[in-house]
């Protein structure tokens, strides 16, 4: 089975290489006799994660992704999926990054979590979460497939590290006892005009609940979340895509705001 799944990794790794986007990788998958389910797509997933490492990258936290319930349906799934985070992938507050460096992105806002203690148990609450989590920081992630039109399944998505791009934090960390971040309100402008809206409860109920579901996932696969991880915990409302020129500003109600320039 190696081969076959090693072939699909190498049809994305080529596809961020060249910025050419493919087919649906769940239509290769059938015509090497693949099943494309998640624990197919996750080994995918580690083969490019474990060749970008081996490039002098490094992870530097996880994101997790299909937290809304509409986006589920749609996919026909009933739980989010999770990709990880890269040291060159990372951006602050007011950064610009290049338009060119991907293949078809779009901006979602996101509440953004720093661990200060290992979470390390399979059956992990949101308690611990809160005692592990050291600070929490608005955040945008730049979401980018590599599957082309965005034609994306559960097996594409997951294999394709959850559709992950880039990540901005903002710079104003908050404690979790300082902010009511079910009731939070977002709002995300493009060029100064409102783009997306949404609510810290559109995120599973609650980022946390997102945040803890990502701790006890990973743990139960021998790989847990660390002191010093970041955590994008989900979209707080639609995607919007991004263009060159384009100025993205995030607002969150009780962590302030966080921005990102496309050049």
């Amino acid at each position: 089975m190696d081969e076959p799944l090693n072939a699909l990794a190498d049809r994305l790794w080529q596809a961020a290489a060249t910025r050419k986007p493919i087919a649906p990788l769940r239509e290769a998958a059938a015509a090497l006799d693949v099943a494309t389910d998640a624990r197919n797509a996750y080994a995918i997933q580690r083969i490019n994660r474990d060749r970008r490492v081996r490039g002098g990258d490094r992870v530097v936290g996880r994101k997790i992704g299909l937290t809304s319930r509409a986006v589920q349906q749609q996919l026909g799934v009933d739980s989010p999926d999770y990709g990880s985070l890269w040291a060159r992938g990372a951006y602050g507050d007011g950064d610009e990054v290049a338009k060119a460096a991907y293949l078809q992105p779009k901006v979602e806002a996101e509440v953004a979590l720093v661990l200060g203690r290992d979470l390390d148990a399979p059956d992990a609450t949101v308690a611990d979460l809160v005692r592990a989590t050291d600070f929490a920081l608005a955040a945008l992630e730049i979401v980018d497939s590599r599957i082309a039109d965005w034609r994306i399944g559960l097996f594409d998505t997951i294999a394709d590290n959850a559709s992950a791009g880039a990540f901005v934090l903002g710079c104003d960390p908050v404690r979790l006892d300082r902010v009511a971040l079910r009731d939070a309100a977002m709002t995300l402008t493009r060029n100064d005009e409102p783009a997306s809206q949404g609510i810290g409860s559109a995120c599973l109920g609650h980022p946390l609940n997102a945040a803890a579901w990502l701790a006890r996932a990973l743990a139960r696969e021998g790989e847990p979340l660390r002191a010093g991880d970041i955590l994008l915990t989900g979209a707080l409302g639609p995607m919007v895509p991004a263009c060159a020129g384009d100025q993205f500003e995030a607002r969150i109600a009780g962590l302030g705001a966080v921005s990102v320039h496309f050049a």
